[in-house]
């Protein structure tokens, strides 16, 4: 797994499962975070952060103007 899948508020990484065919044959996959870079406000300064779309959503992310 890699670090650059990772939010930097909620530390969501990715998880692995299986792909499941019709025949209920499983494979190894990643489930990866949806991770976006966005403009925001860190510490008084503008800063471009990694953080995942619920963390977006939840207004956890002052974002920069």
């Amino acid at each position: 797994m890699t670090v650059a899948f990772r939010c930097v508020l909620c530390q969501k990484k990715p998880a692995s499962g299986h792909n499941v065919s019709h025949a209920n044959n499983k494979t190894k996959r990643v489930f990866n975070p949806n991770i976006q870079t966005v403009r925001a406000i860190v510490d008084g300064s503008h800063k471009r952060i990694r953080v995942c779309t619920r963390c977006l959503r939840s207004g956890l992310v002052k974002k920069a103007v």
